[in-house]
């Protein structure tokens, strides 16, 4: 697939050994976090995006007021900024997510909906400096949204970091180029909460891929990289 139109797509996670990314409950080492954090830094990637219920921490809770009687807002792209040295992307189709500020720890903030938004959650997102970009009407086209990532923000390494659903959904559309997980010391053993990839019930999208590197990492942590194979 031509990465020249869109950014080279780097799953980066931390599941169990079964798979399981739902933290809670595990007794996992302190040096965890530390890292993730480090190996993701080796990657120099520009963005990492994930899903709304995994942004919602990250946003913060705010109100979003009801507008004044004027022009609708047209359903365009809203670029507050593009000289951002980093960006943190939401999946957010609904439109549902409050954000305090435009920044996470002074990366700028881009959040991608569908058509379907009020002009309320606009102008509260214009207010607040957050860019966005239209992934669709009623649904994203992730393509097309990746494509526009690279044209607007120059975004060339993009980490994808969850949840099940928004790594499934990237899957299930071939736009994954790398695989990079840190197994945890830890067998989940839970039925029923997201795992790695939650792309569809039944038979999944399976994807080939190629080992790259195998790599032990600080607290039993183990570090595979691997190229999808296309």
């Amino acid at each position: 697939m031509d990465t020249t139109k869109r950014p080279y797509v780097i799953c980066h996670m931390v599941p169990s050994v079964d798979g399981r990314i739902v933290t809670s409950g595990w007794d996992i080492p302190r040096t965890l976090l530390t890292e993730y954090e480090r190996t993701a830094a080796t990657f120099d990637a520009e963005a990492w995006i994930i899903g709304r219920v995994s942004m919602e921490p990250y946003a913060g809770k705010s109100k979003v007021p009801a507008r004044k009687k004027g022009e609708p807002i047209a359903r365009t792209d809203f670029i507050a900024r593009r000289d951002a040295g980093s960006y943190a992307i939401a999946l957010d189709p609904s439109g549902k997510l409050t954000w305090k500020s435009s920044s996470i720890d002074e990366e700028h903030v881009i959040t991608v909906l569908t058509e379907q938004v009020s002009d309320d959650y606009l102008a509260f997102l214009r207010d607040r400096g957050v860019s966005y970009l239209f992934g669709g009407k009623k649904d994203l086209n992730l393509k097309r949204v990746l494509q526009k990532l690279r044209k607007e923000f120059g975004i060339k390494t993009l980490l994808l970091e969850g949840g099940g659903k928004i790594n499934g959904s990237f899957l299930a559309t071939d736009l994954i180029d790398e695989l990079s997980v840190l197994i945890a010391p830890v067998a989940d053993g839970a039925i029923g909460t997201p795992s790695l990839f939650d792309a569809k019930e039944g038979r999944g999208p399976a994807r080939t891929l190629k080992l790259l590197s195998v790599e032990k990492r600080k607290g039993d942590l183990l570090w595979l990289r691997y190229k999808v194979k296309r």
